[in-house]
């Protein structure tokens, strides 16, 4: 997804902003896992091998990684295709957190959550970045990201993630917070490069989102090919897709198909269809 921001002036706020939800996505999801029983953290998820306990486990490596600056080795192989569902070298590395807990208890497991993610909370209170186009000390696996791409994705990953475990364990909610919100409309700000890049549509093709519990998006091909974002909603856009936020979030995170009348399309129907089988924008 782009970062549109230019890190110019004090970033404070907004940043701070995004602390904020990230905070309180990591206290909603820790309380979700305290009333996960134990026998249903081996439930699968939507996520190719990856059970509760793994999910779990991911975001404590992730969250650990961020507090310390310490990386994770692992003495298993984990390689691409090895297990079968890693496809990608960042897969190699997710598959850490996971590797590393696999006798982890769920107690264990939620407590480092939380000490790394107090730990980090407590730094970037004491010390809070101030220019989102700068760069952090530590981002996990060196990832080349800003203090803008990475504070604002953090409550993204932690909330997507509860999703995961409350669909594996049939424990729906979670859809009205701010990260739910914060997420929805982060995700909804892909849909131009869907568009333009991964389906090619010709210039002047436009698309609007209307999302449940979000206001309506426009994006448009722009002469040079590129999905830009509109600042008016256009009056006939060549499509139109209205659905709501569960249904939104597992199409545009990967997760799984949308149920059969989930999705409304208006205008070009091939089109629409198109856009929703090529949604998938996270990694």
């Amino acid at each position: 997804m782009d970062e549109r921001r230019d890190g110019t002036g004090d970033d404070r706020e907004r940043l701070a902003g995004y602390v904020e939800v990230w905070w309180e996505a990591v206290h909603d999801f820790t309380h979700l896992l305290e009333k996960v029983p134990d026998e249903q953290w081996s439930t699968p998820t939507d996520l190719a091998g990856w059970d509760v306990r793994a999910v779990a486990a991911h975001v404590a490596h992730l969250e650990k990684v961020l507090a310390t600056g310490v990386e994770e080795t692992t003495q298993e192989p984990i390689r691409l295709g090895e297990p079968a569902h890693v496809t990608s070298m960042m897969g190699c590395y997710t598959e850490i957190g996971p590797a590393n807990r696999r006798t982890a208890t769920p107690d264990q497991l939620i407590m480092e959550i939380r000490e790394a993610a107090t730990a980090r909370h407590t730094a970037l209170l004491a010390d809070p970045p101030t220019d989102g186009a700068a760069h952090p000390e530590r981002v996990f696996g060196g990832v080349p990201w800003t203090w803008e791409k990475m504070l604002r994705n953090r409550p993204l990953d932690v909330w997507m993630h509860e999703q995961d475990v409350r669909r594996a364990v049939d424990m729906p909610g979670g859809m009205d917070s701010r990260a739910a919100q914060h997420t929805a409309d982060y995700l909804a700000e892909s849909l131009g490069y869907v568009l333009a890049k991964r389906l090619g549509a010709a210039p002047g093709t436009s698309l609007v989102l209307e999302l449940e519990g979000s206001a309506p998006v426009a994006f448009a091909v722009d002469d040079k090919g590129r999905g830009e974002q509109l600042a008016e909603l256009p009056t006939d856009p060549t499509v139109a897709l209205a659905m709501d936020r569960e249904t939104f979030v597992v199409l545009a995170g990967g997760r799984r198909r949308a149920p059969e009348g989930a999705v409304r399309i208006r205008g070009d129907q091939v089109l629409g269809a198109r856009v929703v089988e090529q949604m998938a924008t996270t990694p």
